[in-house]
């Protein structure tokens, strides 16, 4: 049974030296991104869930627009997706869970409670907002961060180019992206007639022509800077599981991997987690948003 001390485990904390962070879509509910990335089964972040119309979005199973098979098939539809949930997760801020983490990647902060640690936090979310926090502290103290972020699906924000001989990559925050998707994400329902938008006028690469595409990770692709996800799990002594089921690989299997080579593992979530049962020594139930800054101390 994990232990629930916030004593122990500050003291666990306090002693780190390498500390793996594996966020998920319960850091963002309170900013109301718990949007599914569809690159997995679990629904890993953005902003407006499709819990509550099936996992559709119009007549279509969202998850499946998250593959290369339906972007082969249909340009414009997976495009007219993206677009709809770039300009959901738009209005959203950071809530008080994501500062709290951002200032475990800034040494003033951290060395309060963990002085002698360095952190790396993976994040399973595509919302951008683990980023967007720590940019906005780091400009206010003028210090950068020394901690490090890795989106490990993606950014919804982020494009690249189709062209295999293209290294085209950019952060792309337009609205509309291209002009002909804009309006396009007023149109939900299953019953509305789909929009017409060719090929030729979705968003294309600057630099050699082709189309871009979101640059997340779909279904069947490889997580992004795997490796270094990989080797930050070998190295870690410290995990914490921050809003997350985690019951999709390799991101379920990052606290298992630091558990195995002798490191603690704590979860914090807003329901008892199960999935973490063999390898988690400290358990704190709650929103994230309030109780892992409280839980931290930072």
């Amino acid at each position: 049974m994990p232990s629930t001390s916030i004593e122990d485990f500050r003291c666990i904390l306090s002693n780190a030296r390498n500390i793996l962070v594996v966020s998920g879509a319960g850091l963002s509910a309170a900013s109301g991104a718990d949007l599914p990335s569809f690159c997995s089964a679990e629904l890993i972040v953005g902003i407006a869930t499709f819990r509550g119309q099936g996992g559709r979005w119009r007549k279509y199973d969202a998850s499946i627009l998250a593959t290369l098979a339906a972007w082969h098939e249909n340009q414009s539809r997976v495009w007219q997706f993206f677009h709809y949930r770039r300009e959901e997760v738009r209005s959203k801020r950071p809530n008080e869970g994501h500062y709290a983490l951002a200032r475990m990647c800034m040494h003033k902060w951290r060395r309060i409670v963990a002085p002698n640690a360095a952190i790396v936090h993976v994040t399973q979310n595509i919302d951008g907002l683990c980023l967007e926090a720590l940019d906005e502290l780091s400009s206010a103290s003028g210090e950068p961060p020394d901690g490090t972020i890795i989106e490990m699906h993606g950014n919804l924000f982020d494009v690249v180019c189709t062209a295999f001989d293209c290294d085209y990559r950019e952060k792309n925050m337009d609205y509309p992206i291209c002009p002909a998707l804009g309006g396009t994400e007023a149109i939900v329902a299953a019953g509305n007639v789909e929009p017409v938008v060719r090929r030729a006028d979705l968003p294309h690469c600057p630099k050699c022509q082709q189309l871009l595409r979101p640059d997340v990770v779909w279904f069947g692709e490889r997580p992004k800077q795997i490796q270094r996800i990989l080797e930050a799990a070998d190295s870690a002594d410290l995990c914490l599981v921050v809003g997350t089921s985690s019951l999709v690989q390799p991101a379920s299997k990052l606290p298992e991997r630091v558990h195995a080579n002798g490191g603690k593992v704590a979860v914090f979530n807003l329901e008892p987690n199960t999935n973490h049962s063999d390898e988690a020594d400290y358990e704190f139930v709650g929103p994230c948003e309030s109780e892992f800054a409280r839980i931290l101390g930072v």
